[in-house]
């Protein structure tokens, strides 16, 4: 398989899956408070939101670069 569709196929995928979920989350701990070995820390989730237009774009530059690259040169 040539690099160019492989690529296309993976960028493709990419942004089918950032069209599914719409972002994601991860867990951060923040230090409130250390004093010598004694730390008060805290655990949050945040969240990372990913535009439409992202995975739109990242499908649309698949398709191409799989058009492109099936080409016969």
């Amino acid at each position: 398989m040539k690099p160019m569709v492989l690529a296309g196929i993976v960028l493709a995928i990419l942004g089918i899956v950032a069209l599914a979920y719409q972002g994601f989350s991860y867990p951060s701990r923040d230090t409130l408070l250390q004093v010598g070995d004694v730390k008060i820390a805290t655990e949050r989730q945040k969240s990372v939101f990913v535009p439409p237009a992202a995975g739109i774009a990242l499908i649309v530059g698949g398709v191409v670069l799989i058009g492109l690259g099936s080409r016969k040169g």
